[in-house]
């Protein structure tokens, strides 16, 4: 760091007092207990929270019978089993480069406020403040608009599987919306209120979704009503004709993997309700993909042996791939909607931990003042332990940007494209100025990956960032209607337009950045 850093001064008897009230773990050294005030901010949060939890909150987030199967469509228009199998294999290599790169970060500065501080204990004390203030709205964005993807692909998930009984009936968009607002409601009632429950809702839903993933493949492969595929086709047939890209037609295929990881990085807003955070947060970010890779393999494998006819999927109602599968597969409405159940609790799981998560990064940047009404989202609630406030705004910004799909047939297609292309950046940002320094504050963190492969992976990361930029601008297929248009381009540039008149108005005189500090030691 540079000379000119601000020495963090020592708790006062108050912040003492909290920060003992906040150890809730064993006690293994105070260096522990004082990560986050060597990084400048006071303990408010139960650290309650342990590696596995966190690594099974990561699970949770991804959800892998969710996060590939919500937006199957587009690997059936990306051509099929290849780009499913395939893409699966190629997206979790790439993914990890981004979850090591991140790994190190969250171990040099383990705090909830996550890249935005990361961008700006790595940027020069001329571009700091503004670099930090882009990425602190870009995460908040990502996590605003992925929370929203997952409450509203859970409500176009529950509408394909009505479509399995009535496929003639077709859902309004009033009907889709309320239920919308029924599940954000009621994750946010869950959120507020059960929070010294959720590490054991996490580590249930990781061994719900092991037997979720294992009961599905079971009942496909017994059932397999429309038959089964020779493993070369189940493997590698491609079909191009459906998304008129042509060549590029593989890499539209990719989408659904992309976003089942594309929020691995929110983990990080957890890091002041765990023990040891400077190894505990890397250590449950890296090992999401590898874990969620395998899983995910039991899962794909036997929907590319046995999926029915690709020009029959596309017709599925709602859009919905999945469920429409599960129908088909399993021969009967009622064998569909026992497995789509299962991928429907997984989905609930998903949303209690991600708006957790989303909840934690709004608190950290209110609390850097960043945020309008800075002082009323960054408390915390002290008998619930909770920022509630904090919740209660993620689940309005749904609420708000859920009226976009009474407009627009392909809202839910913005809302995962937007929040991965905003995650994407803010994961970028930091990764890019560590390089741009030769890895030096990362090279001493507690868990670090070493120079020689260090550089490696962050290019890697780097390079595969820049083109899920691409990817997930482009509209779902050609040419382009009113339902594959991708919007997620206008609703990105419309909140980063409104930050801006933010920051240009108050925000530059209240906002500094977060505190400056020589990192954890």
């Amino acid at each position: 760091m540079s000379d000119d850093s601000i020495k963090v001064s020592s708790p006062s008897m108050a912040d003492e007092k909290s920060l003992a009230r906040t150890h809730t773990g064993p006690d293994n050294g105070v260096g522990e207990v004082n990560d986050i005030t060597q990084l400048g901010y006071k303990p408010e949060m139960t650290r309650n929270r342990s590696m596995l939890t966190l690594l099974f909150q990561s699970l949770a987030i991804a959800a892998i019978p969710y996060g590939e199967g919500s937006p199957l469509m587009s690997a059936i228009y990306g051509g099929g089993q290849l780009s499913i199998f395939v893409g699966w294999i190629v997206v979790c290599l790439l993914d990890e480069c981004i979850a090591l790169s991140l790994g190190e970060l969250a171990s040099r500065y383990p705090t909830s406020a996550g890249p935005y501080y990361w961008t700006f204990q790595l940027s020069s004390p001329a571009t700091r403040k503004v670099l930090s203030f882009i990425n602190a709205w870009t995460w908040l964005i990502g996590n605003w608009t992925i929370t929203l993807s997952v409450n509203f692909g859970f409500a176009s998930l529950i509408a394909g599987a009505v479509g399995m009984f009535h496929p003639d009936y077709a859902m309004t968009n009033w009907e889709l919306l309320l239920i919308f607002y029924g599940l954000c409601i009621a994750t946010l009632i869950i959120c507020a209120l059960g929070n010294k429950f959720l590490p054991m809702v996490d580590t249930i839903c990781a061994a719900f979704t092991a037997i979720s993933i294992f009961i599905i493949l079971v009942a496909l492969a017994s059932k397999a009503d429309v038959g089964r595929h020779s493993a070369s086709y189940a493997l590698s047939h491609y079909d191009k004709s459906f998304s008129g890209y042509g060549n590029f037609t593989f890499f539209i295929g990719l989408l659904p993997a992309a976003y089942c990881f594309s929020a691995l990085g929110m983990i990080a807003s957890m890091a002041e309700e765990c023990e040891n955070p400077s190894v505990r947060v890397p250590k449950a970010i890296a090992l999401c993909v590898p874990v969620g890779g395998i899983a995910g393999l039991f899962f794909v494998i036997p929907i590319c042996v046995l999926l029915p006819d690709l020009a029959e999927i596309v017709e599925a109602p709602a859009a919905q791939a999945l469920p429409f599968i599960f129908h088909k597969v399993m021969g009967s409405p009622g064998g569909g909607l026992g497995l789509t159940f299962l991928v429907l609790l997984i989905t609930l799981f998903c949303s209690i931990s991600i708006t957790t998560a989303a909840s934690r990064c709004t608190w950290a940047v209110a609390r850097d003042h960043a945020l309008p009404f800075a002082g009323t989202f960054s408390k915390v609630n002290d008998k619930l332990g909770v920022p509630l406030n904090a919740i209660a705004l993620v689940t309005f910004i749904q609420l708000l940007l859920g009226l976009i799909n009474l407009g627009s047939s392909s809202a839910f297609t913005a809302f995962v494209s937007v929040g991965v292309i905003a995650l994407a950046i803010s994961y970028a940002i930091p990764i890019i100025l560590s390089l741009l320094q030769g890895r030096l504050e990362v090279n001493t963190a507690n868990w670090k990956m070493g120079n020689a492969v260090g550089y490696a992976v962050n290019i890697i990361a780097v390079v595969w960032i820049a083109f899920e930029l691409i990817l997930f601008s482009m509209p779902g297929a050609l040419p382009v209607t009113e339902v594959s248009m991708n919007y997620a381009s206008v609703v990105l540039v419309g909140f980063l337009g409104l930050a801006g008149v933010f920051y240009a108005v108050y925000g530059r005189k209240v906002y500094q950045g977060p505190p400056e500090s020589d990192a954890v030691e």
